[in-house]
């Protein structure tokens, strides 16, 4: 390996790579997608107006996208995005999977869809921060921009990856640690938050009213729903008795799927339709994404909010 490449692999974290192999797959998709033309470059270029100097066209890009940009070498951050994680036991669902890339459970996948975004408000010159939370706030970073920053965030997303298995009855209190978010998010911001929020359903007005608290200091707010559909959705499973463990109790219950299907599937439905209903009367951007999917579903939505807010 010569020494650029070598330089170039020191410069990122394996974390950070995979976010960029992501984000450029994601563009390349874009410009074959009915989106084409859609400006993915952010602030780094601008289109290019007829009778300017020609020097800073960026030449590379006209050839993959048959448009004429221009290169932008000062912008200042025009957006700040502080991005949630729910780090509670059940986002560790599926156990069997050992979190990697290509067999995710939701909290390696939240984590990589994390880092793809923070890969895009790099790309846009904007500010981010991150924080992680279960029954409390484990992690806080206010949003900057600055490169010691970025390698922070991404050093605390990847110790998040390096335990496959969460910590025994690691529960979550969703509403609680927005409020506090809240408070602590002093400037308006983009606030994205990955959560299955699995929680006690009586706790379900207190979430809306910590979300209400978000959008009473001015802040957009995107909820990524991370689910893992075919189980914990549509419930399917093999016609035959399973042990079920709550990863946040330890409660343990035997029983054969079947009998319960429909309940099951009803009672989530339902809870479901009712975030995406108080979502929709506070203005907040609810998004239900399989981790089974791919990351286009977490990365076109945010790419939509973010030209809204421009």
């Amino acid at each position: 390996m010569n020494n650029i490449n070598r330089n170039y692999i020191q410069a990122y974290s394996k974390l950070e790579l995979i976010a960029r192999q992501v984000v450029e797959g994601f563009i390349t998709g874009l410009h074959k997608s009915p989106f084409h033309g859609f400006s993915v470059e952010f602030a780094e270029h601008r289109l290019y107006n007829d009778g300017e100097p020609t020097r800073h066209i960026d030449w590379k890009l006209f050839a993959k996208t048959d448009k004429l940009f221009v290169k932008r070498y000062e912008e200042e951050t025009n957006l700040r995005c502080q991005i949630i994680i729910d780090h509670s036991a059940s986002m560790f669902i599926p156990f069997e999977n050992q979190g990697n890339f290509e067999n995710p459970n939701k909290i390696s996948f939240s984590v990589y869809a994390a880092a793809a975004i923070i890969e895009m408000l790099k790309r846009q010159r904007d500010a981010f921060g991150l924080t992680i939370f279960s029954d409390d706030i484990e992690e806080y970073y206010k949003a900057k921009s600055n490169e010691s920053h970025r390698h922070l965030i991404y050093d605390s997303l990847e110790k998040i990856l390096d335990k496959i298995e969460p910590q025994q009855n690691r529960k979550t209190n969703i509403a609680k640690n927005l409020h506090q978010i809240a408070e602590m998010t002093h400037k308006r911001s983009l606030i994205i938050i990955f959560s299955d929020f699995f929680e006690n359903k009586n706790t379900t007005d207190e979430i809306f009213t910590s979300l209400q608290h978000l959008k009473h200091f001015k802040h957009e707010v995107i909820i990524f729903h991370v689910v893992n559909k075919k189980e914990e959705v549509e419930f399917d499973f093999k016609n035959r008795p399973y042990k079920f463990i709550d990863p946040e109790s330890g409660d343990i219950i035997k029983i054969n799927p079947q009998d319960i299907k429909e309940r099951y599937k009803s009672i989530m439905a339902d809870y479901t339709r009712e975030l995406k209903l108080k979502c929709g009367q506070y203005k907040i951007d609810f998004v239900e994404v399989d981790i089974n999917e791919g990351f286009n579903e977490v990365l076109l939505p945010y790419l939509l909010k973010r030209k809204k807010m421009e």
